[in-house]
């Protein structure tokens, strides 16, 4: 009887222990074909950060899982890769690359939630920067982990007004859609503070002109001294080696000029020209450990769209650490709290989260391209050098009036 006792309390007690959900997060990104290059950073950052979380413990005792689909790079596909996750039981969608494709899946995440009350998913937008996202579009589960046009405009401004390399006459040459229209009307909002007027704009078809010499003949004859651009992968490639032949003397200011690949395609075309982005490896000790870190384990130096989405995972991390499951079940609702009140201590400095917007706090760096720096890219002999930092409070940029969040009762 006392054996038969002890075997019963046994069994009730692991009928009672509940075991714990495992979180799913899905990489919803372009990890095949001519333009998965950025999906696969993608990848290589949010899979870094979850192993170093699954190495910590994972998360209530269970290891996070990720899931992959590949969305092949446009909206259509995202969404159906969206729908696709959710059934694989995913709690969170991370995406960046493409601003378009960033719109198709909050709103899908929105109209899901709205239908599903109580299973909500959490959307972590690692790249799409377009304003709209964290405007008219933005509500309680979308976090944006990245900066925006206007930060990007507002700090690439005074350093290179500071440097005497901006001028007084700007052009503005952008691809025509949501972000490449956002970054024209920030060119244009911050030309009385930079002290310079628009000598003229361009906002054309993205990533189908092959030869920019008509666009580099309206800059030219618009006298202005610098170019201010939103451009990115070929349509920023071209339209700098088209001023170089032209013979046009034109400083670019650029926010994807890091962009791997792009310093060894443009060669010294790409000297004297400057970017605004959030993360340069020269600019201290601490930024040097922590891409030192990432090189030790994925193979090289964090670039482009990897360092925000490392730190984005960093602050997952530590919001997670602030939610427990209630029966073993995982509430989404309550990560995203969590993660609203998140501080952490990023490479180059304080990052945290704008409760108003979910707009990511963070600082920014404006370097330029020279020959003198200690890290080289592309296999080169040139690399970004520092120029200015700016902190978080210096680089955000103000709520927009039409973001109006409706949290959870």
């Amino acid at each position: 009887m006392k054996k038969q006792f002890g075997v019963s309390l046994i069994a009730l007690a692991t009928a009672g222990a509940v075991q714990a959900e495992p979180l799913k997060i899905a990489l919803v990104e372009t990890l095949s074909g001519p333009q998965a290059s950025t999906g696969l950073l993608y990848r290589a950052a949010v899979k870094y950060g979850i192993d170093k979380i699954n190495a910590a413990g994972g998360w209530n005792g269970e290891q996070i899982v990720l899931i992959e689909q590949d969305n092949q790079g446009g909206p259509a596909g995202a969404s159906d890769k969206v729908k696709a996750a959710i059934a694989s039981g995913a709690h969170i969608i991370v995406q960046g690359s493409s601003s378009a494709v960033a719109g198709q899946i909050t709103e899908d995440v929105r109209k899901y939630n709205i239908r599903n009350r109580g299973k909500e998913i959490l959307y972590l937008n690692v790249g799409g920067e377009a304003l709209e996202l964290t405007g008219d579009k933005c509500h309680f589960y979308h976090f944006r982990f990245t900066s925006n046009a206007i930060m990007r405009v507002k700090t690439l401004v005074p350093a290179m007004k500071e440097s005497g390399d901006l001028g007084t006459k700007v052009y503005a040459m952008n691809q025509n859609y949501s972000w490449g229209i956002d970054m024209n009307d920030a060119i244009k909002e911050y030309a009385s503070s930079g002290g310079y007027t628009i000598a003229d704009s361009t906002l054309h078809d993205v990533n189908k002109i092959q030869d920019f010499s008509p666009y580099v003949a309206r800059i030219k004859s618009s006298n202005a001294q610098s170019v201010i651009t939103g451009n990115w992968s070929n349509d920023l490639l071209l339209l700098m080696k088209a001023t170089r032949d032209a013979g046009l003397k034109v400083r670019f200011g650029t926010v994807f000029l890091d962009q791997p690949g792009n310093i060894g395609n443009a060669g010294d075309t790409a000297l004297g020209h400057y970017i605004s982005h959030p993360f340069n490896i020269a600019v201290n000790a601490q930024t040097e450990k922590f891409a030192e870190e990432y090189k030790a384990k994925v193979g090289h130096y964090p670039t482009y769209v990897e360092p925000n989405t490392i730190v984005g995972m960093e602050m997952l991390q530590k919001a997670l650490q602030n939610v427990k499951q209630n029966n073993g079940k995982i509430n989404v609702t309550d990560i995203a709290k969590a993660l609203e009140t998140v501080k952490v201590d990023g490479p180059l400095g304080a990052v945290s989260f704008r409760a108003a917007d979910h707009q990511i706090q963070m600082p920014m760096v404006v370097s330029r391209v020279e020959k003198n720096v200690k890290f080289k890219v592309d296999g080169t002999d040139m690399g970004f050098k520092p120029i200015k930092v700016f902190t978080a409070e210096e680089s955000i940029n103000p709520v927009q009036s039409v973001c109006k969040i409706q949290r959870p009762a």
